[in-house]
């Protein structure tokens, strides 16, 4: 527990004193009937006696130009930002990544600063608290995962700001000087493939039911992702029926899906996204487990209707399990399958950055940032000046016999009617 080990009187209503545990010297004063408490920083006594009259003059001139603000504690500040944030979450007017900046808040900056009034926090306890995050994280903190700790601090600054329990000239400058992420870790289609390999034989050894539910999702949910580029988690947990629709011509048809909760909607409105010819057969499988569903169910359910947060683990503990969790860029996730997806396209060269910048939800300038080694391949044969043969095609993926294409005409008209009648395929 704290105590006061020394105390020296400079006049009535101004003293410093020594606390346990600091070495540094604190200024108590009286203003205007308030006791106020500030650290001088000063380890000598007669610095740290010259620092206190500075701070009262500074503190009798904010009471004299209506400037004077009463601090609080950052603990208490960060709390009352993330009850304003998890309110905007609740009526729909926040933004996504504000979970992010909660988490942000709660893991790192709350027990660090603590009980440390918001006025208090400078450079130099900024400094301290870098030194600090990195021991915890173990390694040098990227320059987006900077950016997202700044923006939190940034709510906490800026609710103690509105609150008038600081000013916002005391608010200081954030750094970003973290290690720089250009490449993103993805897989090869090979890869994919043993990975989905490898989710089947779980599922089918699966010892409980729901195991097995939850393992036959996780398919389902890698495909939507590695065929849509969309993003895990808001984006494709929301998705419903309805946001799922059809568009068909004769024996061919297009899928697309609405995407109206996400990282950018917020901002960007509803946006559409085509599907890959290849997730006709996830959805066909989808459509068969859940015979009665309605444009409002959610896609990405058990078959008793509940929802699950397990997709996500059961497929990181996949690749732990055939060794893909690693990589020479970094550590591999779910949602490395949607790098995968923006990386495939970008080398097989089928669209322009623009419209896959449109497709996943991005700008053009994140695209050249996180995948420029892959972009000079988009462009090998214009720079290597060479033209080669066209090699005839053996066997052709998607090419389908008669019987089967009107099979799935079939299908896709029965969609198609599901769609207009319950607005659900």
């Amino acid at each position: 527990m704290t105590s006061q080990l020394e105390r020296h009187d400079i006049k009535p209503g101004l003293y410093i004193f020594l606390q346990s545990n600091s070495k540094r010297w604190y200024a108590r004063f009286t203003l205007n009937g308030k006791w106020y408490c500030k650290a001088t920083k000063e380890v000598d006594k007669d610095r740290a006696i010259a620092k206190a009259h500075h701070i009262l003059i500074e503190y009798e001139i904010r009471a004299e130009t209506n400037t004077l603000t009463t601090s609080k504690r950052f603990k208490d500040v960060a709390e009352k930002a993330i009850t304003a944030m998890k309110a905007d979450r609740a009526r729909g007017a926040g933004k996504a990544i504000y979970e992010d900046y909660i988490g942000c808040l709660e893991k790192y900056h709350i027990p660090f600063f603590d009980r440390t009034y918001i006025t208090s926090i400078d450079s130099e306890k900024l400094r301290e608290f870098d030194v600090w995050r990195e021991s915890k994280f173990k390694r040098k903190p990227a320059r987006s995962t900077l950016m997202t700790h700044n923006a939190a601090m940034q709510m906490v600054f800026k609710e103690a700001v509105n609150s008038k329990w600081m000013l916002a000239v005391q608010v200081p400058s954030l750094s970003t000087n973290g290690t720089t992420t250009v490449r993103r870790a993805a897989f090869t289609p090979a890869e994919y493939e043993k990975i989905q390999d490898h989710l089947y034989q779980m599922e089918i050894n699966s010892r409980k039911e729901v195991s097995r539910q939850i393992r036959e999702l996780t398919q389902d949910y890698a495909e939507f992702v590695i065929h849509t580029g969309m993003r895990p988690g808001t984006e494709l947990d929301n998705l419903t029926w309805g946001d799922l629709h059809i568009e068909r011509h004769d024996d061919k048809a297009t899928f697309f899906i609405s995407v109206r909760k996400g990282k950018t909607t917020l901002h960007t409105g509803t946006r559409e996204v085509v599907c890959k010819r290849a997730l006709q057969q996830t959805i066909l499988r989808l459509t068969e487990r859940f015979p009665n569903r309605k444009a409002t169910d959610l896609i990405f359910r058990l078959p008793d209707g509940s929802k699950t947060n397990e997709i996500s683990r059961t497929f990181n503990n996949a690749l732990k399990e055939i060794g893909f969790d690693d990589s020479p860029h970094g550590k591999r996730t779910l949602y490395s399958l949607r790098h995968s997806f923006i990386t495939w396209e970008l080398i097989a060269q089928k669209v322009s950055i623009d419209v896959l910048a449109r497709q996943c939800g991005t700008s053009i300038e994140m695209i050249e940032r996180h995948y420029s080694h892959v972009i000079p391949r988009m462009f090998s044969q214009q720079l290597s000046g060479v033209e080669l043969p066209e090699k005839k095609e053996i066997e052709k993926k998607w090419e389908q016999k008669e019987s089967v294409a009107k099979l799935w005409k079939e299908r896709y008209i029965k969609w198609e009617q599901n769609y207009k009648s319950k607005e659900a395929i």
